[in-house]
């Protein structure tokens, strides 16, 4: 029976620290002990995305964390612009046209990035628009958005910059504050190594001045309840998954200790050896602005994509994820981010290569292991 290889990005391979902190019997919630580590946990939270405002600690899936950045800071009958380029950019949407919110899409063919001059002219055709809600990596199409330079164009408006970082924090390069981001929200089981059940919501003095002006159509997402109880020794209002929060605390440890920097660069690197892999393969990368936590890679039309992934899941043990929405059968998807390391992506790329070999298609067996062994090695620039 082969090992099991989690390379989907997320839910991701869980550090063994943090797996061992949730094996402890259960405590009670509602103690000083809990509190010092939740406001350990926050301080950790605050670096990886780069805030020196608050961060609000949901026991909820990403989607929960994204529901609340749109109840609080949009009222019901307001108008939001929608950075349509992917499955989970199109969320936004749903959740919008859920509480009456109108909504004006910017639609951006899947495997391709949102051009901020596009931003600039919804906005200067919408100058009524409460807040512009975008995505920092894409992990439905393997895209990174270029969030710095959307964020400069909405900061030129009276529009809140609400971005969808449930992947890509942690792994991105992302500086909530100094690029003026104004709502930001991560979720626990991709970069920061966690299984699902936690969501992360940094949010801006502006975006709070925004709250106070809306009656928040919610009463377990209210933001404002969380920020109140995070003065003096910080709690929660309702039952925090504590577990799951002591388990972040030792992830942010790692993390901290890394340097968030050091772990962009990693995923950097990390993402320019699979797709020189890839590419020596034979296949395609689809995303044209490829993110740095993962890589989508183009099925070849004559290859039966259900049958590769389970042929590959099969006899190496290895998960990468499929395609989702009309990419389905036509795309996979590899993550470099978290706890994976340069040889879980030689492994992953050896792996994929003796599966197209064993279905029939024409490969160099070891071309994709040598490609990205030179860009680990320092031998191939920046452009890969």
């Amino acid at each position: 029976m082969p090992k099991y290889r989690l390379m989907t990005p997320g839910p991701t391979q869980v550090p063994e620290d943090a797996l061992l902190r949730m094996a402890r019997q259960v405590t009670h919630h509602r103690t000083a002990e809990f509190r010092e580590l939740f406001a350990e946990a926050l301080e950790g939270l605050k670096y990886v995305v780069q805030t020196s405002g608050d961060v609000i600690v949901l026991t909820s899936s990403g989607t929960g964390g994204m529901e609340s950045a749109v109840t609080n800071f949009v009222p019901r009958g307001g108008k939001a612009i929608v950075l349509e380029a992917g499955r989970f950019a199109e969320r936004w949407s749903e959740i919008c046209a859920a509480f009456g919110i109108e909504v004006v899409k910017l639609e951006v063919p899947w495997g391709e990035a949102v051009d901020p001059a596009q931003v600039a002219a919804l906005l200067a055709d919408h100058p009524d628009a409460v807040a512009v809600y975008g995505t920092l990596m894409e992990s439905s199409t393997g895209v990174g958005h270029d969030v710095k330079a959307i964020a400069e164009v909405v900061r030129e408006s009276d529009a809140l910059f609400v971005v969808d970082a449930i992947s890509g924090g942690g792994v991105m390069e992302c500086r909530f504050d100094d690029w003026g981001i104004d709502v930001l929200v991560i979720g626990s089981q991709k970069a920061l190594m966690l299984p699902p059940g936690l969501a992360f919501v940094a949010v801006s003095e502006k975006a709070w001045q925004r709250a106070e002006a809306v009656d928040a159509q919610a009463f377990y997402f209210d933001l404002k309840q969380y920020r109140d109880k995070l003065a003096g020794d910080p709690d929660t209002p309702f039952t925090p998954a504590h577990t799951m929060i002591a388990a972040l605390a030792e992830n942010l440890r790692l993390i901290r200790r890394e340097g968030i920097e050091t772990v962009w660069e990693r995923a950097r690197v990390l993402g320019r050896a699979t797709r020189a892999g890839i590419t020596a393969i034979g296949l395609e990368v689809f995303a044209q602005r490829p993110a740095d936590g993962l890589t989508s890679v183009r099925l070849p039309d004559d290859l039966d994509g259900a049958a590769f992934l389970k042929s590959l899941e099969a006899r190496f043990g290895i998960k990468v994820a499929g395609g989702q929405g009309h990419l389905k059968g036509k795309i996979f998807r590899i993550a470099h981010m978290g706890i994976v390391d340069e040889l879980d992506i030689l492994g992953t790329l050896a792996a994929i290569e003796l599966v197209l070999d064993q279905m029939g298609w024409h490969v160099e067996l070891g071309a994709g292991a040598t490609a990205a062994t030179q860009v680990l090695a320092g031998r191939v620039g920046s452009a890969v």
